[in-house]
């Protein structure tokens, strides 16, 4: 299968889905190339970029309406032009997600534990907890703990004092017995996360994107336009797992997980295009002052390395 032939299938199945998720689309695009090139872009070149994935102006409008009401992006007039950017606190879920997604995996684990109990909360405090620290992993081990081994202490200190949650209870912990090597503790992992689920999407993940990347090993050249909708796909796909994987040490995983392999690919393919996609970038997204500036220089540290 040609490159062309591989991609265009990739963007006619997106186009095909029944309900299209605009602004997780426009999530993605920011998240992934809009935000370490400056963070901000005009609308119209957003609506140009999003027709290719079946996008309709409509729906990129409403879609950074949505996006602008709850929080995530600014916007500033010029004349009759719309630029978006980042706000603050979108901002700072970018750099949490962008450990998630670009971060290396866990390469060994001490045994330790993060517990937080929210026996002392209120119902709706309890939940807002909840929802809010499953961003960084953790699960209900019961109806009034929440666990993970061992999340990133920077990410999960910023989240608590964004929470204003002084009150409450935090340890840090150690499994004892053979628990490990009987099989209880992988058995309460999995049912906690919900490992099952996660896998089957790393597989589906796999089967899409592997005849990409073979393909992409076999081209000359990859065009900007292609490596964009590659880029943009495989991010798009690889993140919506992320936001359900705890991100768990190897040593809590099942036999033959599916996570490192996607990870692999990930970062393989991403290498092979994100060059040519940063190009596409340049010649279509506008700026108040003009095309997109340069990638910082993190950007370049993407999957343990870019150049």
């Amino acid at each position: 299968m040609s490159l062309e032939s591989a991609t265009r299938s990739l963007v006619e199945e997106f186009r095909s889905r029944p309900t299209l998720r605009a602004g997780s689309l426009i999530v993605t695009v920011f998240g992934d190339a809009i935000a370490p090139r400056g963070g901000t872009v005009w609308l119209g070149s957003l609506i140009r970029v999003m027709s290719d994935f079946g996008i309709s102006e409509r729906l990129v409008r409403t879609s950074v309406f949505r996006l602008a009401r709850d929080g995530w992006l600014d916007v500033d007039q010029a004349g009759r032009k719309s630029y978006y950017s980042l706000t603050e606190d979108g901002a700072r879920r970018f750099i949490q997600a962008t450990h998630r997604i670009y971060g290396e995996p866990r390469q060994s684990w001490n045994g330790d534990w993060c517990l937080v109990l929210t026996n002392g909360l209120d119902t709706d405090r309890r939940e807002l907890l909840r929802k809010e620290l499953s961003w960084l992993g953790f699960a209900a081990i019961s109806s009034d703990l929440l666990a993970h081994p061992s999340p990133d202490a920077a990410d999960l200190d910023a989240q608590l004092k964004r929470l204003d949650s002084g009150d409450l209870v935090i340890m840090n912990g150690r499994g004892a017995g053979p628990a490990l090597q009987n099989g209880a503790m992988r058995a309460l992992v999995r049912r906690s996360w919900n490992l099952d689920d996660i896998e089957q999407r790393y597989r589906a993940f796999l089967a899409s994107f592997r005849p990409v990347f073979a393909a992409t090993r076999r081209s000359r050249r990859i065009e900007p336009r292609t490596a964009f909708h590659i880029r943009t796909l495989m991010l798009q796909e690889y993140r919506k797992i992320l936001l359900r994987d705890p991100l768990l040490p190897a040593e809590l995983l099942p036999q033959g997980w599916h996570g490192v392999p996607a990870y692999q690919l990930c970062r393989n393919l991403y290498r092979r295009v994100y060059s040519a996609a940063d190009a596409f970038l340049s010649d279509t997204m506008e700026t108040y002052d003009g095309p997109l500036p340069p990638p910082s220089p993190d950007f370049y540290k993407r999957f343990g390395g870019l150049d």
